[in-house]
């Protein structure tokens, strides 16, 4: 398959998947946008949980992203925090309401019923080479990773106690599950 059937079929599928969330999200007055920044927030960690981590997620504008914050605050989907060492920081939460929409309409019912439809064994190797090219287009693109925790160059871990070698404090077993904003991938100059 040449780069540009490849690019076609991911786009094809992602023109599909984003009619199908603007459709589910319609029903709760959400444009697929205040979807992105949901989710985002339901999957990161308490350093990314701010409205400049989810303006560099989204790879939008600072406008768009308040408004859609704004949206989502006033819908109860999310929760504002000041942070407690600096009162100009925000710190953003998904509220109970906001994760049972995110259940009930990501991923899209119509995605869940075609990926039931494919093998395990096909899903793990669907899953292993489109991280392996997401990898390699942030790579080309000099984006952040956006990673999971436990696999960042500064993870921290004697098997009992997690911590980051970035920040210097201590992290729970939820914390090294969520994507964190400062990633960096192991063996990318970052010293363990």
């Amino acid at each position: 398959m040449s780069e540009p059937d490849l690019y076609q079929l991911i786009e094809r599928i992602g023109n599909l998947l984003r009619t199908e969330v603007r459709k589910t999200g319609g029903s709760f007055g959400l444009q697929p946008v205040h979807l992105q920044a949901l989710y985002y927030l339901s999957q990161c960690n308490r350093y990314s949980d701010t409205p400049a981590a989810v303006t560099d997620y989204l790879g939008t504008t600072k406008g768009t992203v308040s408004q859609s914050l704004q949206v989502l605050e006033k819908k109860g989907y999310i929760d504002k925090k000041t942070d407690t060492r600096d009162r100009r920081v925000q710190h953003l939460t998904v509220s109970e309401r906001g994760q049972r929409v995110l259940m009930e309409i990501l991923p899209p019912p119509v995605f869940r019923e075609a990926a039931s439809r494919v093998s395990e064994r096909d899903h793990t190797e669907a899953v292993r080479l489109l991280t392996r090219l997401l990898t390699e287009l942030q790579r080309s693109n000099r984006s952040k990773t956006f990673g999971v925790c436990n696999s960042c160059g500064f993870f921290r871990s004697d098997g009992q106690s997690h911590h980051c070698g970035l920040t210097q404090e201590t992290l729970s077993d939820s914390d090294i599950e969520k994507i964190c904003r400062e990633h960096e991938p192991r063996g990318n100059g970052v010293t363990q």
